[in-house]
């Protein structure tokens, strides 16, 4: 079927015809919504992102959500807000347990917050960590109180499966937080990725399937996460109103039951950082937000569409495996031939103007950041680091047309006729 649709024109690297991992298009709406943020005369954190906070956690079906200014910030935020619990069971220096295979921020977040990250074996097909491996190791160690979290991470758009890790989290008396980074708009058993555990962390980056060029969110039920982060974003100062109103000459705070003449601005509870995001970004993610259904739905088509045109490789590619209930953040293929180079294939798709990243590497054996545990782990995560040497991914975005998708599948096929 898919063959009947290819155009029969040679493969050559056409001008305008790269294949990008990840778009955003600035139409008439985004337009009208940047413009509505320079004519309000505010550009710092005001109507757009107390807006764009309340309907995306309508989205994902949390209580709240909180803007920051990346993926990786919403992560070190959800992070220190679990450090000054009141209930104090989750400290710094204690372990968490999380995915080998993901974008580095993960790891950097629990180190840069002072968790020790542990990592398990991936499910080769959906590359997340599997329940299995998490109870494992649990059962394997002597001393469990040096535990206090999972940080599962739904990578490239599928579902861990939450329903178990969260049983085996509650069993061992462990939080966990969803790394949704990469998966918005996904479903599992009939609720929305991020609003499976106590809190979870999105990513609006380019190439994810909300776009605003950076910004994050945390979401959560949890009232406690809710204003310790808001607090953790702006420096640890003490305000933590759903929506400040100093500019209308009020603040519940100031001079409240205290004869001291204090600012909330500038008095501060606990240690943070500066989080904040602007205005811009989200305008651009309010409108995004509202065209969600349709990037999810067109990402999943192209996943279906690629499939059917690559199937003829499907013995020397591992292809994503397809469902109807993932939100695509890629199109992630996997080197079956260990005579075949991906450094290759890359370097020839890239010449074909087809773009491609390596699916990240097997973080305590691959990345030379953290080379200090390659010899703990090698060979301990075989999966991961088959994956972290062999995998890659392009894109599948919703601006991709069937001419793009097209030219992917004719490139390939080039790339790999000999193989």
């Amino acid at each position: 079927m898919v063959e009947k649709k290819l155009r029969k024109k040679e493969i050559m690297p056409v001008k305008n015809m790269k294949v990008s991992v990840g778009d955003l298009r600035i139409g008439e709406e985004e337009k009208k919504a940047i413009n509505e943020v320079l004519n309000s005369g505010r550009i710092t954190e005001d109507e757009k992102v107390n807006r764009f906070e309340r309907e995306f956690a309508k989205y994902v079906g949390t209580k709240f959500s909180i803007t920051v200014n990346s993926g990786t910030s919403a992560l070190i935020a959800g992070l220190t807000a679990l450090k000054n619990l009141k209930k104090g069971s989750i400290r710094a220096g204690t372990k968490v347990i999380t995915s080998p295979i993901t974008y580095v921020a993960t790891s950097n977040s629990l180190l840069l917050t002072g968790f020790d990250p542990i990592y398990v074996d991936v499910d080769p097909v959906t590359f997340n960590v599997t329940p299995d491996n998490i109870k494992a190791h649990l059962e394997s160690v002597d001393n469990l109180e040096e535990y206090s979290l999972i940080l599962p991470v739904h990578l490239m758009g599928y579902p861990c499966d939450m329903d178990e890790i969260n049983k085996i989290a509650k069993k061992y008396n462990l939080t966990t937080f969803e790394d949704a980074a990469q998966a918005l708009g996904t479903i599992y058993k009939s609720k929305n990725a991020g609003s499976l555990s106590s809190l979870s962390a999105f990513s609006f980056y380019i190439a994810h399937n909300i776009q605003a060029g950076e910004m994050g969110a945390v979401a959560t039920d949890d009232i406690e996460i809710w204003k310790l982060i808001k607090k953790i974003k702006t420096n640890g100062r003490m305000c933590d109103c759903p929506v400040c109103t100093r500019s209308q000459g009020k603040c519940p705070k100031i001079f409240e039951g205290n004869d001291e003449d204090s600012d909330p601005r500038f008095t501060h509870e606990i240690i943070g950082y500066n989080f904040k995001t602007m205005e811009f970004q989200a305008a651009l993610a309010l409108v995004q937000l509202k065209k969600a259904d349709w990037i999810v739905e067109k990402r999943r088509e192209n996943v279906k569409y690629l499939n059917e045109g690559l199937e003829k490789f499907s013995n020397v590619l591992q292809l994503p495996l397809y469902l109807d209930n993932v939100s695509y953040l890629a199109y992630p293929l996997i080197i079956k031939n260990s005579n075949i180079s991906r450094k290759s294939i890359r370097y020839k798709l890239e010449k074909l103007r087809v773009e491609t990243r390596p699916l990240f590497g097997c973080i305590p054996t691959q990345q030379p950041a953290f080379e200090h545990l390659r010899k703990m782990y090698k060979g301990r995560l075989p999966n991961a680091e088959r994956i972290g040497v062999n995998g890659f991914y392009i894109g599948c975005h919703q601006y991709l047309e069937q001419d793009d998708l097209d030219y992917v599948i004719k490139s390939f096929r080039e790339v790999l006729k000999a193989a």
